[in-house]
Order: C-alpha cells, then sequence, then structure tokens
C-alpha cells in the first residue's frame, strides 16, 4: 500500500495517506512530480496512459509522472518513477512547481503541488504496459498545436504545465538547440 506525502499550500509535509484516499473526491492535497524529456533534436517524449488506469486513462501526458511515497525523496522517487515507467534514467534538472486541483469524475480526481522536471534522453525507450499505452516523440510545434487542438485527450497537470516547459527550453537552449548539461 503505498502512503503518500500530503502538503500544505506551501510545499510543507502535513502527514501522510493512503494513496487511493488521496485521489477521491474530495481530494487530498499532495506531492507529485512531472517529468519532461526531451530527444537530441528537442522532440518531446509524451505517453498513453494506460486504459487501466482510474484517473485520465487513454489520456496523452508527459514523459512521466507520479508521487514520492513516505519517507522517500524527491529526487530518489523521480529516478525510480523514470526507470519503473520507462526503463530508463537520466539526468534531470527541476524547473518549477505548481499547484492544482481537476476532477477527473465525480469519484476521482488530483490536487497536487506537481514539481516539474525536465531531461534529455537518445536511448531504448521500454514502457511499462501497465502503466503506458503508447508513446512518441514529437516536436514542440507539433505538439502545441495538437493540445490546441484537442485539449480534451491531454491530462490537466499536463496542459498546466507545457506552457512554462516550453518558455524554459525557448529561453534556455544555445544556438545549436541543445538545453546543455543536466
Amino acid at each position: 500500500m503505498d502512503e503518500l506525502i500530503l502538503v500544505d499550500a506551501n510545499d510543507n509535509d502535513a502527514g501522510y495517506a493512503e494513496k487511493e484516499s488521496c485521489h477521491l473526491i474530495p481530494m487530498k492535497l499532495h506531492r507529485a512530480f512531472s517529468i519532461f524529456i526531451l530527444d537530441n533534436t528537442g522532440a518531446m517524449l509524451i505517453h498513453k496512459r494506460s486504459p487501466a488506469k482510474k484517473t485520465w486513462p487513454d489520456f496523452w501526458s508527459n514523459a512521466c509522472c507520479s508521487h514520492p511515497r513516505k519517507g522517500e525523496d524527491l529526487s530518489d522517487a523521480v529516478t525510480r518513477r523514470l526507470q519503473e515507467e520507462l526503463g530508463f534514467t537520466c539526468p534531470l534538472r527541476h524547473l518549477f512547481h505548481f499547484s492544482y486541483k481537476s476532477n477527473y469524475d465525480n469519484e476521482y480526481g488530483e490536487y497536487e503541488i506537481d514539481h516539474v522536471f525536465i531531461g534529455q534522453y537518445d536511448g531504448k525507450i521500454r514502457p511499462n504496459p501497465d502503466e503506458i499505452a503508447d508513446f512518441k516523440f514529437v516536436t514542440l510545434k507539433e505538439l502545441s498545436r495538437d493540445v490546441e487542438d484537442r485539449p480534451d485527450q491531454y491530462t490537466p497537470w499536463f496542459k498546466k504545465a507545457l506552457p512554462k516547459v516550453i518558455q524554459y527550453i525557448t529561453t534556455n537552449k544555445d544556438r545549436t538547440g541543445a538545453l546543455g548539461p543536466f
């Protein structure tokens, strides 16, 4: 049974609760993370969530998203989950965090302080089929257009974080298009 870290509005630890109870309406504010991965061309890795997911099944989202567990450091959780979901690890940079609340249906939803990380990876991807139904790399231009045209196909946290991630990429890439060392 996974226990997640409950937090206050300032992301201070405020206790623990079982994962399912955090997502039942009314949701409990808890810590989460979202990982954005680029390849060496600057295309972004997105994945389609498994149809078995209780919330947002078959929705497209960032490369990896999850929660640190009770007693787990955020950086350790990010590394663990990237390996578990996609079968690789890579250096990551913490960009920012934000809070959001979104109901999936009348029973489940999300209420999180979401820490956003970015990294670059160009090797083999081995998606966990329990988590991921499909994945692909897409250009930022193509992705932005698709999110605008079909917002109902993407998770709420992804849509909220994506503009700031793209702004970071655009502002920080060098003249070769690379973001530099992570």
